[in-house]
């Protein structure tokens, strides 16, 4: 009865997380604590998951990588990736995504290309960040650190006692399987949309702007006063005083005559305005005054922000900016924006004030599509020292002088010696949620095999494939049979969820179902980390997705449409060059 209730709290996690209402932080961290206290794994076990070697090799990884994301060697790429007609764009760009992805965060790379890829005008941007968002992915899976998944799966592998997987053990396969999936990428960027990239001057349908005349009620009283914040369907942005900017207008800037006030929400409310003696409504030229202010920004996954909204948040005190619009994939959102609940991936059309760049939390929270207001990059020096350093961990750590974890820490160590990097800029961006997460998720690994649960469902998976007493498609099929199995449901659930709780859910059925087989559990250890990263056809699935749907004005459709091809040559690749490298 045990591993029965197990399963039916697993299916329970499993409805949570697809709904995305939750954190997946906080599921995993409350299945492992109701695991615990239901005796069925110790509080050694329990605890011992957040202190896991690849774990901890991960969180390092992912530090070190705030510096490394910083260097201007990809900027530097971007002028020579993006020439030719939107085949030959696509190759150099997902070759150079891909090169990169493998030794760095896949998150970094999209997000240091992204602003690139948006504003250039050579080629549609929606004919590249799709292929942008892919090769990232593609080119992860070609090394044990190239994507955050392959860490994760090597945790479980150590947890579980395997011996631990090697730098480049993923590339026997990953690297065919690239070239593979590139080439055909190339061959189907015709069935990409071809948006027109939205032009700056096309912004004026966000503004309305308004004068105070002379004489009004309104001067010599205060934005609160007058009214001028619960105002149906309008929002007060940017208050303009003989040809000073004040952005953002706080409640208690009192006004005078001659203010020109720009507003912005629902423009057909323009009404509002009308019925309020001293103020004359006049047109839009409000885009001239806010064109040099103006700063788009996406949502990033490690946001604040989604789930709440801009007026729960107190978006301006937070930012020092006001949102004068939000688009979300194709659609533009319109209405009070105040109270829409934001997604990750949103693009925001900010109105920044002068301290909007000095901001510590704006890199934590989006990624920005206008660089002129980025951190500083890395000097030529720091950049040539952050990159050889980390090279050189990588070739220590390949060869076996000193393992993975010993190299990061030196490479941190010198990183905040030489000021590349800092204690603080570390403390913002440190990955909580992926440590908790993890950490969790091995006690509920644990959890499912001390229960029996994984082992019933491997019995059941052995059932239908080895056909004994079980009628199905795969009857007969044996650990050929299984293997594709375990791999279709990993691809299933990474499409769902996210890709490291796919890879988290799936690895203890995966390893009893080898052990239930009695065959090498290297296979289904493979199937397991590429069929977690193999989420190309739903958009909501990967974090890299969500940055590009929005700058490339993308419908789920249009993932579908190239996600297919790619995903048939990605998966047929993985059940044909696994078995041969990692026979059973």
């Amino acid at each position: 009865m045990t591993a029965y209730a197990v399963l039916l709290s697993v299916v329970a996690l499993l409805v949570l997380l697809i709904r995305g209402r939750i954190a997946p932080a906080i599921l995993f961290t409350a299945w492992a604590a109701a695991y615990y206290l239901a005796g069925l794994v110790s509080e050694r076990e329990w605890l011992s998951g957040y202190t896991n070697p690849a774990l901890i090799t991960l969180v390092l990884l992912l530090l070190v990588s705030l510096a490394l994301e910083r260097s201007p060697l990809l900027d530097r790429f971007s002028d020579l990736v993006l020439k030719g007609g939107p085949a030959r764009a696509t190759l150099r760009l997902s070759a150079v995504t891909a090169m990169f992805s493998a030794v760095l965060n896949n998150t970094a790379v999209v997000g240091a290309l992204l602003g690139v890829v948006s504003k250039q005008r050579r080629v549609a941007p929606s004919k590249l960040l799709i292929p942008l968002s892919y090769a990232a992915i593609i080119g992860g899976v070609t090394t044990l650190i190239g994507t955050s998944t392959n860490l994760v799966v090597n945790s479980f592998v150590i947890d579980a006692g395997l011996p631990p997987l090697g730098m480049f053990q993923f590339s026997l396969v990953g690297i065919p399987l690239a070239l593979a999936c590139i080439a055909v990428m190339v061959l189907c960027s015709g069935l990409l949309p071809a948006h027109a990239p939205a032009e700056r001057e096309n912004n004026q349908t966000y503004f309305l702007e308004a004068q105070i005349t002379p004489g009004a009620p309104l001067a010599g009283r205060s934005i609160e006063q007058n009214g001028l914040r619960n105002l149906d369907g309008l929002f007060l942005l940017e208050l303009e005083r003989e040809g000073r900017l004040i952005s953002p207008v706080g409640p208690d800037e009192i006004l005078e005559e001659g203010d020109i006030l720009v507003f912005t929400g629902q423009v057909e409310k323009v009404q509002s305005l009308q019925q309020i003696r001293g103020l004359q409504v006049f047109g839009t030229r409000a885009d001239a005054l806010l064109g040099s202010n103006l700063v788009e920004v996406v949502i990033s996954n490690e946001s604040i922000l989604p789930n709440h909204t801009l007026r729960g948040v107190d978006f301006r005190s937070q930012f020092d900016a006001g949102v004068v619009g939000i688009r979300r994939g194709d659609k533009r959102l319109t209405g009070q924006l105040g109270r829409i609940p934001l997604r990750v991936g949103d693009s925001l059309l900010l109105a920044v004030g002068p301290d909007f760049a000095q901001h510590r939390n704006i890199d934590r929270n989006f990624h920005l599509l206008d660089t002129g207001v980025l951190r500083p990059k890395l000097t030529p020096r720091q950049s040539t020292l952050a990159l050889t350093g980390f090279a050189l961990a990588i070739a220590v750590s390949a060869i076996g002088v000193w393992p993975l974890l010993n190299c990061l820490l030196v490479l941190l160590a010198v990183l905040l010696a030489t000021r590349i990097l800092s204690v603080s800029e570390m403390r913002r961006r440190f990955p909580f949620d992926l440590l908790v997460t993890i950490g969790s998720a091995l006690a509920i690994a644990k959890a499912l095999e001390s229960s029996g649960a994984a082992e019933l469902v491997a019995d059941s998976m052995r059932g239908v494939f080895d056909g004994y007493g079980v009628v199905g498609v795969f009857d007969g099929y044996g650990v050929v049979g299984a293997f594709v199995g375990v791999y279709l449901i990993t691809v299933v659930l990474t499409e769902v969820i996210t890709n490291n709780a796919a890879a988290a859910l799936a690895f203890p059925i995966a390893l009893s179902t080898a052990r239930a087989f009695d065959v090498d559990p290297m296979p289904f250890v493979m199937a397991i980390a590429y069929g977690a990263s193999a989420g190309f056809l739903i958009p909501f699935g990967y974090q890299t997705h969500l940055m590009v749907m929005s700058p490339g004005r993308y419908r789920t459709l249009d993932f579908i449409r190239i996600g297919l091809p790619v995903t048939l040559t990605y998966s047929a690749a993985v059940l044909l060059l696994v078995p041969t490298f990692f026979p059973f």
